[in-house]
């Protein structure tokens, strides 16, 4: 049993979970904190929250695919799909955790643009109504998805900006 709590241990650890420690827990239990550590989620149900948000976004991301004609609809599940892919991670590290990480000075630019970028993919489906206008904020929400994404990669960022650059580099 000791090796499955140490097990644990070290999956909380390398997901960003605090790791509790029994002893500590009795030593400092007033009410306030013995409140918060009954209202919060246990790494089981965590990880279940995780996969469920996760599976759920994924899946409206690939149905979204078979109306891919017609943008309105596209962008509806498109944006759904990414909204719960993104809040899946938030049962993971905690909202609070993962609100400090998107607002971060190295992403806080590449948060801004996606989800500006949703917001605007929505607008254009569900009040506009342009195919056109829906097509371009799809785009626009894809490329800020990936550069969002790109962010949390140590280098990445710099590595592709890199690489395009030398693809599209037109001196010879």
């Amino acid at each position: 049993m000791e090796r499955v709590n140490e097990a644990m241990s070290r999956v909380k650890t390398l997901i960003g979970m605090e790791v509790e420690d029994p002893e500590a827990q009795e030593a400092n239990a007033s009410l306030i904190e013995d409140f918060n550590r009954n209202c919060t989620l246990s790494t089981k149900q965590r990880i279940y929250g995780f996969a469920v948000c996760f599976v759920a976004g994924v899946t409206c991301t690939l149905l979204s695919m078979i109306v891919f004609l017609n943008p309105i609809k596209f962008a509806t599940m498109f944006t759904l799909g990414n909204l719960l892919a993104l809040g899946s991670t938030a049962f993971l590290m905690g909202p609070k955790r993962q609100m400090r990480l998107m607002v971060d000075p190295v992403r806080v630019y590449a948060t801004g643009v996606y989800i500006g970028s949703i917001i605007i993919a929505l607008l254009c489906a569900l009040y506009v109504r342009s195919k056109l206008l829906t097509l371009l904020a799809i785009i626009l929400e894809f490329g800020s998805l990936v550069w969002y994404s790109l962010s949390y990669i140590p280098f990445a960022r710099s590595m592709i900006t890199k690489v395009l650059m030398a693809c599209f580099d037109t001196e010879f």
